[in-house]
């Protein structure tokens, strides 16, 4: 039996305190692996405490870039006090949308370009919040040597996707392609060995999940919508996307 991956969610928000135990059962009984990426150095220091729980959690630590105004030290200590222990650098990134100045974008390229030399340095995988900055984030990646990369929550164009392909990025789709003409699209014209899937839970989404907080038992769903995309079968496409995301994260 495959494993299946759920390679962007949070699992140290709060909102999955009370269901932990029984999020990591499921996960056993589905054969789900995750990736439990961080926003800020609280939530980084609770992803890595959650995986000390279970192998089926992969820990990602890092500062989102809505977090950017948070000292980069303590992050960086945390880091090289668990390099064994942790799985990736993530969620790092840019995003114009929160930011209201030049000086604050900025700040938010230099914390992301010192995680990407962090990430550089140890050989970690990154997973990369790109919202409305997907052209600066091509232009910064070039000057980094960088073990695997993910675009989580793929939302560019096709020109876009084709530039992603071309610097060897992982993309990732996550819920809202089950039911989106355009992500099918863009998943129908991305490289098949390059497709990952994601919750990005807790987020919410609507339609066929009710606006219900996405969990990794989504992911079985996510999986038989894009086979179909692709013209593939449910287990065919579940064995790419777990050799997919074990190069992604070079295991």
């Amino acid at each position: 039996m495959n494993w299946l991956f759920d390679t962007h969610i949070h699992l140290s928000d709060p909102e999955f305190d009370s269901d932990i135990p029984y999020i990591i059962k499921c996960m056993k009984k589905m054969h789900i692996k995750a990736c439990c990426v961080s926003e800020d150095l609280l939530s980084s220091k609770k992803t890595i405490d959650l995986s000390k729980n279970t192998d089926l959690i992969f820990p990602f630590v890092g500062i989102h870039p809505g977090k950017a105004t948070e000292k980069l030290e303590p992050i960086q200590e945390l880091i090289n006090q668990n390099i064994d222990g942790i799985a990736g650098i993530g969620e790092i990134g840019l995003d114009s949308t929160y930011v209201s100045s030049e000086s604050e974008f900025q700040r938010q390229e230099h914390v992301f370009n010192s995680q990407l030399a962090i990430a550089e340095k140890i050989q970690k995988p990154i997973s990369i919040h790109s919202r409305k900055t997907l052209d600066k984030i091509f232009e910064i990646i070039p000057s980094y040597s960088l073990k695997g990369m993910v675009l989580h929550w793929f939302d560019g164009n096709k020109q876009q996707l084709t530039k992603a392909m071309d610097l060897g990025f992982f993309v990732s789709f996550g819920p809202l392609m089950v039911y989106a003409k355009d992500k099918q699209v863009l998943l129908s014209k991305t490289e098949i060995n390059r497709i990952l899937v994601e919750t990005d839970g807790p987020v919410k989404f609507s339609r066929c999940f009710s606006l219900k907080s996405a969990q990794v038992s989504f992911i079985p769903s996510i999986i038989f919508c894009a086979s179909k995309v692709l013209r593939k079968s449910y287990d065919e496409f579940s064995t790419i996307l777990e050799k997919n995301s074990n190069d992604f994260l070079g295991i």
